[in-house]
């Protein structure tokens, strides 16, 4: 098989070659492995995030796993500003021009040498109101940016054979302290608000369906698992039981995203909606996932992604221990399939690169049907 077809194997709960192998290397590893400074990467695109990650695929070998959000993969826009530079940092900050006045936003966007971006409260960093010397940011300003289907077709033709790209949808969910406050308030235009998420995730699945893409994403972060099941019912759980509908009767695989604590929006997943694939199933103390438990409680039902700790596994341990720890995972969910080797979200930036190619190794051998 190739990669992309195992992965699309085991994300439909099907028996591949051997078990998929995709840690979650979606951004500081693949920023580390250019040597270029993280704010080439995030900021100037030099080269894309999308890029580089699968470069990182290329490098190490592993099965490839992109979703790509429909919106675009761009931190900035036609209004922000570079307004400080120094050889550890860059801050940027939205501007608009109204009547010739200059609006700049509360927030601000720090780039670092060597660390993903920070979105802060520019009060935080003791910054002005204003400013009067600030710059462009170089090759960003032109007309249109590149949407999510013109990276998707890109990342495609990129990716090739080595592994899947998917497309994002839009899901509501309840994640800010204001909107806890206003959900027990039973504040009726929060529920507004979240029933025209809904209907534009809807749509917007729609047109990522159209596209034909290896699967189809939903999920931010660890944004579903602020809410409490109960939320999730009322807020999300109708948008994503239709999405994953439509998913299914497209003959495309659905995969749910939500770091933390995850075990009982796992059971709500499987019993109550169509979803192909949920990760990354973190175990305690980030998550609350017993892998073993899971597969044997919901592993016909729904396909599985995960779990080795991202800090005490792969960053911490030596390969030996991650060889270890993979086996254990495979033996935990990867009995007739259905299983995707990879890791809590996110390895960090110093993950050593051996302990990398010790979840591989391991999976194309112990984890060979």
């Amino acid at each position: 098989m190739t990669p992309r077809e195992r992965m699309i194997c085991a994300m439909r709960n099907g028996q591949p070659d051997c078990v998929p192998v995709a840690p979650d290397t979606s951004n500081m590893i693949p920023a580390r492995l250019t040597k270029k400074p993280f704010w080439d990467i995030y900021l100037y695109r030099n080269p894309a995030l999308w890029e580089a990650y699968i470069d990182t695929v290329k490098y190490f070998g592993f099965d490839g796993w992109l979703p790509v959000y429909s919106g675009g993969l761009d931190f900035v826009g036609d209004n922000d500003y570079i307004i400080f530079e120094s050889g550890e940092r860059l801050i940027t900050r939205k501007m608009e021009r109204v009547n010739g006045k200059e609006f700049w936003s509360s927030h601000v966007m720090v780039y670092y040498i060597a660390d993903p971006p920070t979105y802060i409260a520019a009060e935080k960093l003791k910054l002005p109101p204003e400013h009067t010397d600030y710059r462009n940011v170089p090759g960003h300003l032109r007309p249109s940016f590149e949407s999510g289907e013109d990276i998707y077709n890109k990342a495609k033709a990129m990716m090739g054979d080595l592994g899947v790209v998917g497309l994002s949808a839009w899901v509501p969910l309840i994640g800010a302290p204001e909107q806890v406050y206003r959900y027990y308030e039973e504040d009726e235009k929060l529920f507004e608000e979240m029933a025209y998420i809904a209907e534009q995730g809807i749509l917007q699945a729609k047109r990522v369906l159209e596209l034909n893409p290896d699967f189809i994403f939903l999920g931010y972060s660890g944004g579903l698992t602020l809410q409490t099941p109960e939320m999730f019912r009322k807020i999300a759980l109708p948008c994503v039981q239709t999405i994953t509908a439509m998913a299914k009767s497209a003959g495309i695989a659905s995969q749910m995203h939500s770091c933390g604590r995850l075990r009982a929006l796992v059971e709500i997943l499987a019993e109550e909606t169509d979803m192909s694939n949920i990760n990354p199933l973190e175990k305690p103390p980030m998550g609350d996932c017993d892998l073993a438990e899971i597969k044997r409680l919901f592993g016909s039902k729904i396909s599985l992604m995960g779990n080795l700790h991202t800090t005490t596994d792969m960053l911490l341990g030596d390969a030996a221990h991650v060889e270890r720890v993979s086996k254990e995972a495979i033996d935990a969910a990867g009995q007739n399939g259905g299983f995707i080797l990879s890791t809590g979200d996110q390895c960090g930036r110093d993950t050593p690169d051996e302990n990398i190619f010790a979840i591989i190794k391991t999976a194309r051998g112990y984890g060979r049907y």
